[in-house]
């Protein structure tokens, strides 16, 4: 893998978005990406920031038609004293390799792609929004370009990464999100690609999502592929339930995601002396415990939203409240805890941040 990073600054610059407060999600991109190429006799090699542009694919590129690609997700903050930091990269990097292995793609050194992004950032830096709630999406991706008809790995790739300025994933504040619990479809199962971040596990999904939101609900909830009684994710998201003062999340068992947000969730709630366990939990469970008055709060956690906290859960025409529909004070308080490290307004205790 080459070190050298080749640097070819665009001499057409973007016009930035007016109103920094409405940048939405994804809808903006910056001036530069970072590309890197691979071959099986080099290896991965040529390393560039160059101007922001289409990608040039044979029609007959691998990645097309058998989806062997895997991405990530990562955002970058401008703090005080105008500096810029990173929220755990290494974090979303090891998971890069992690969902590479299991795609049949060559791994990176994550040394170098800690590197890509800390110069692509900086290359880039007059992008990053100050507004409250705003950041710097940092989207790294990885495709099959080997022109090939044919199921079998590819022997060239490409490595990409992205740079969107987002807005406030809440832009009238943190609000609780309604939840249809998926019975009829199927994201993943032990043994497929479910703890993967890959293009597949969100095309599986779409269909559902459609449903949901035809009947009024912002995202699926999905149980497990085989009983369909164990809760596994909600969309992007990982999913924690607060039940007569403990805290659950689904175990990680090979068809759900190890989230960054997740990890620092877990880790935050055990530095408060609060009661954590990662195990197998079913939707019956949680019926349950809200019949008896036990289910306490109900929270989403990723990337994107940080914390997205669940108000009302339909499964099988069953509807149920949490919380009586409103953020509770848990949910507020990891939210308010993990942006503030973010943004550098709340100490980081954990070593999450690193500087650009």
């Amino acid at each position: 893998m080459s070190y050298q990073i080749k640097i070819i600054e665009t001499k057409n610059k973007k016009v930035k978005p007016d109103n920094r407060c409405k940048l939405g999600f994804g809808k903006y991109f910056t001036d530069h990406m970072f590309v890197m190429d691979y071959n099986s006799e080099n290896g991965w090699q040529d390393a560039r920031i160059i101007p922001y542009g289409p990608l040039e694919l044979d029609p007959a590129s691998m990645v097309l038609h058998y989806g062997q690609t895997v991405f990530e997700g990562l955002k970058a903050y401008k703090i005080q004293n105008g500096r810029v930091v990173l929220f755990r990269p290494k974090k979303n990097i090891q998971r890069l390799n992690i969902s590479s292995e299991r795609l049949g793609i060559p791994s990176m050194d994550e040394n170098v792609v800690l590197d890509a992004i800390r110069k692509l950032v900086k290359v880039d830096m007059d992008w990053i929004p100050t507004e409250k709630n705003t950041s710097l999406y940092i989207r790294p991706f990885v495709i099959a370009t080997d022109a090939h008809l044919g199921v079998r790995p590819s022997t060239t790739y490409k490595f990409v990464i992205i740079l969107s300025p987002v807005g406030s994933y809440y832009p009238d504040g943190l609000k609780p999100v309604k939840i249809y619990v998926e019975d009829k479809y199927v994201r993943a199962v032990k043994g497929g690609i479910g703890f993967a971040k890959t293009a597949g596990n969100y095309a599986a999904s779409i269909k559902a999502q459609i449903e949901a939101k035809e009947k009024g609900y912002i995202q699926v909830l999905w149980l497990d592929g085989l009983e369909r009684k164990y809760i596994e994710e909600v969309g992007a998201m990982n999913v924690f339930f607060k039940i007569n003062g403990e805290v659950i999340t689904p175990s990680l068992e090979g068809s759900i995601l190890d989230g960054v947000t997740r990890n620092s969730t877990i880790e935050l709630l055990k530095s408060w002396g609060i009661k954590v366990s990662e195990r197998k939990i079913s939707i019956n469970e949680i019926y349950e415990a809200h019949s008896k008055g036990l289910l306490e709060e109900a929270f989403g956690t990723g990337t994107a939203a940080v914390i997205s906290p669940i108000g009302e859960l339909s499964w099988k025409g069953n509807k149920i409240l949490i919380n009586n529909n409103e953020v509770g004070e848990m949910s507020m308080k990891i939210y308010n805890n993990i942006t503030g490290i973010q943004n550098g307004i709340i100490e980081d205790k954990f070593d999450w941040t690193v500087e650009v």
